[in-house]
């Protein structure tokens, strides 16, 4: 909320948000498993963030890995990213995802994301979405 009364735009960084949320160094062996950006507390930060930003009319973009993984596109974009900054090889998979689904549905699978205990249990609501839309999964397939 501070930091929007300062600035222009966010940039989410997930790699690093990730490793300081869940003071994990993905690069240590010892705690590596633990790195996971679909945990709770990270999914919570990146929405508040959004929200925060977007009550004051600043744009919120996202790179790093996250903002390239299919599972995490259709509740990134209802928690209201504006911007997916990814490698050119994973435009057309983000793209077609985005088309898929409406802003609203979006948004509920984003509700439903968001009261998860853990990771597990936020890929499971957004596998089961993604089950539930064997066409989209088969277009990602021939990509």
């Amino acid at each position: 909320d501070l930091f929007a009364e300062e600035v222009d735009f966010f940039s989410i960084g997930t790699n690093d948000l990730t490793q300081y949320v869940l003071a994990v160094d993905r690069g240590n062996d010892l705690v590596a498993n633990r790195f996971d950006e679909m945990h709770p507390a990270v999914l919570q930060l990146i929405a508040h963030t959004i929200q925060a930003a977007h009550r004051k009319g600043i744009f919120v973009g996202m790179c790093g890995e996250f903002a390239a993984n299919p599972l995490a596109t259709p509740f990134l974009l209802g928690m209201g990213l504006d911007a997916f900054s990814v490698s050119p090889v994973f435009i057309p998979q983000i793209k077609r995802i985005i088309r898929s689904l409406t802003y609203q549905e979006a948004k509920e699978i984003t509700e439903r994301v968001l009261i998860q205990q853990d990771a597990r249990s936020v890929r499971k609501v957004v596998s089961e979405w993604f089950g539930q839309n064997q066409d989209i999964l088969a277009s990602l397939m021939k990509i």
